[in-house]
């Protein structure tokens, strides 16, 4: 058996009880099928909703079922499939937008010179958790330091990402003696990671009037003509000042597009997490990126430790998580 992997599994089973109940699972449908036996049932409009309920849970059935054959038989990279499926069309199948691309942008927080270096690290992890996972990202945004830092850092997920990635979404804490203090003193600095489901038709349209475009020297990729042409471009909804940064492809026109096409995404994200259906009901926002918000901790020194803080996940494998393999903290990680 691969003790990795049921190690993962088992340390989940926060998650995974609500998965695997099939006492659970076994008395509705029992009770359904009772229901459907009676002499009115059929002759109720409302009951169809029943039907189909009764339809899903038996079908969630026999993918649990299929998965535990799987486990039995340690046949893990089969039941590792059939377990991402039962997790994607049957547990988070509600979760809007679960197999949509994604845009993950990265921002430093509290932490100076430290939070635009942890922004870096990050960035490095993500990367390798892209690469490990066979996702195809590009870098479309950044802004670098003198120090190699950066103040944020935006890539685009070209895969059926957001489901996972949304996973990862708040304030990331990291403790650890400052590279940048003469004298090696321990320093906490914050980053925040905001995850969009990349959605390329909305139901609105942006007036104008709202948007400011902002041209600059590329400094990512673009080919020949970055640092040397304005194909950058920072598009700002003025309404709620809220920015989005694309410099990947070659020409400003093209990085317009899709700065455009990215801010609409992020307002129609915002719009449904408001429960609003109007931009001008929008409060906008991002939580204050420090003290009291994180949604998981690093810590580098006087131990190393990783800990997610709103599953209660604790690892202490630090490197292995910043070098991309997510799936020690991941609350999905069994499936990654």
């Amino acid at each position: 058996m691969n003790q990795s992997w049921i190690t993962r599994l088992n340390g989940r089973l926060v998650i995974w009880a609500i998965v695997f109940d099939l006492v659970s699972l076994n008395n509705r449908i029992g009770k359904i099928e009772i229901e459907t036996e009676t002499a009115d049932f059929w002759q109720v409009e409302s009951n169809y909703r029943l039907v189909e309920e009764l339809a899903f849970l038996k079908e969630k059935k026999k993918n649990v079922e299929v998965f535990f054959d799987f486990f039995k038989k340690n046949e893990i990279e089969a039941g590792r499939k059939v377990l991402k499926k039962i997790i994607a069309d049957f547990c988070l199948k509600d979760q809007k937008h679960f197999n949509d691309q994604a845009v993950l942008n990265i921002y430093s927080g509290v932490g100076g010179k430290d939070a635009e270096d942890w922004v870096g690290l990050l960035g490095r992890m993500y990367e390798k958790f892209f690469e490990k996972e066979k996702w195809s990202k590009t870098i479309i945004g950044s802004d670098q330091n003198e120090f190699g830092g950066y103040k944020f850092l935006s890539f685009e997920v070209k895969a059926p990402v957001f489901g996972v990635l949304n996973f990862e979404k708040g304030v990331h804490r990291l403790v650890r003696i400052s590279p940048f203090s003469s004298q090696k003193l321990r320093h906490t600095s914050f980053a925040y990671v905001e995850v969009i489901p990349f959605v390329a038709q909305t139901n609105f349209e942006l007036d104008e009037k709202d948007l400011e475009f902002q041209t600059f020297r590329s400094s990512g990729h673009g080919g020949q003509n970055v640092n040397k042409l304005e194909t950058a471009v920072r598009v700002i909804y003025r309404p709620l000042q809220i920015s989005v940064v694309c410099q990947s492809e070659r020409s400003q026109h093209q990085n317009k597009i899709k700065a455009v096409e990215i801010l609409k995404s992020r307002l129609g994200q915002i719009l449904e997490e408001e429960e609003v259906k109007e931009l001008n009901q929008l409060k906008g926002g991002r939580p204050e990126i420090g003290w009291g918000y994180q949604k998981r901790s690093y810590v580098m020194q006087p131990y190393q430790l990783v800990k997610d803080h709103q599953f209660n996940y604790v690892t202490n494998r630090l490197d292995e998580v910043l070098a991309g393999n997510l799936d020690l903290i991941h609350p999905l990680g069994a499936i990654l």
